[in-house]
């Protein structure tokens, strides 16, 4: 039997078509207050049908007929299994292979200037995996060899993408763009049923360490310091003081001369106490006590 569906106000005045659950603003309300919580995700109210067709998925998964239902089992849940399932739902992953290209060339640059080694790299927004894996290209190309000295830690929230990324699979079309030399020097075509897909060699998997980590949490489980931190296109999901409150917990990670990467729609001016600007989106620890020359 199929189910009722039941008409659900979606804001003041306004009425939706029918809908397969019960959707009210105080349900959007407890979503935004507890994504804000649980990941430091700053929901805008013109993400609601976003919300409604992404947690619908679980409702249906729980056999539920009503997101107040859902809240509430949610929120009495006593292990973390449902909690992870509304993260990934409601994170989103854009990515592609040399995303904002301008930066890999910087960060070419400064690892050729690196003495110490090995070259530690954390990229703390991985989603499928173009991202660090781009970073192990750029490092095999500066060293000219497929093992170079440098180590990767990719993290994200979201597990669904994790495993994704560490698979190394992706669609023909996903590296389309790529030169033809990087296509052959660092990646397999598929054949058979894996034709029109093509997967990562291994050795630049070798590089990378695959973990989940919330950035909303008190301490990070990573080691040492990095010497290049890679946190693009993530920030703009989070208010100013969140921001501000991760990037007090960054730079302690980050070497004196190491360089912190953002996304192209992001600005850290508000915790110039922290970051400064070397342009471009690229900052390093305002603590340093010799300013770097600005960067193009």
């Amino acid at each position: 039997m199929g189910r009722v569906l039941t008409q659900a106000k979606v804001g003041t005045g306004e009425t939706a078509n029918q809908r397969e659950f019960l959707f009210t603003d105080e349900d959007f309300e407890r979503v935004r207050k507890l994504i804000y919580q649980r990941a430091g995700i700053s929901l805008a109210p013109i993400k609601r049908d976003m919300v409604y067709s992404r947690l619908a998925r679980r409702l249906r998964a729980l056999n539920l007929n009503s997101f107040a239902a859902y809240l509430r089992g949610l929120e009495s849940a006593s292990g973390e299994e449902e909690w992870e399932l509304f993260v990934n739902s409601l994170t989103t992953n854009l990515t592609s292979f040399f995303r904002e290209a301008h930066h890999f060339d910087i960060l070419q640059r400064h690892m050729a200037t690196l003495k110490q080694r090995p070259i530690r790299i954390w990229c703390s927004a991985a989603s499928t995996g173009e991202e660090p894996y781009t970073l192990a290209i750029a490092a095999c190309e500066t060293f000219g060899n497929m093992a170079p000295p440098v180590e990767i830690v990719a993290s994200d929230i979201d597990t669904n993408v994790l495993a994704k990324a560490q698979s190394g699979i992706y669609p023909a079309e996903r590296v389309e763009r790529l030169s033809p030399e990087r296509l052959r020097r660092f990646f397999h075509k598929g054949t058979g049923n894996q034709a029109g897909f093509v997967r990562v060699r291994p050795e630049l998997q070798k590089l990378i360490t695959f973990t989940r980590i919330n950035l909303l949490d008190a301490r990070y489980p990573v080691q040492g310091l990095f010497d290049v931190l890679f946190c693009r296109n993530v920030m703009i999901y989070f208010d100013k003081p969140t921001q501000y409150e991760i990037l007090k917990k960054f730079a302690p990670l980050l070497k004196e001369d190491g360089l912190l990467f953002a996304g192209h729609s992001e600005s850290f001016l508000h915790a110039a106490d922290i970051f400064y600007p070397l342009g471009r989106t690229v900052y390093e620890r305002a603590d340093r006590p010799v300013r770097s020359a600005r960067l193009t």
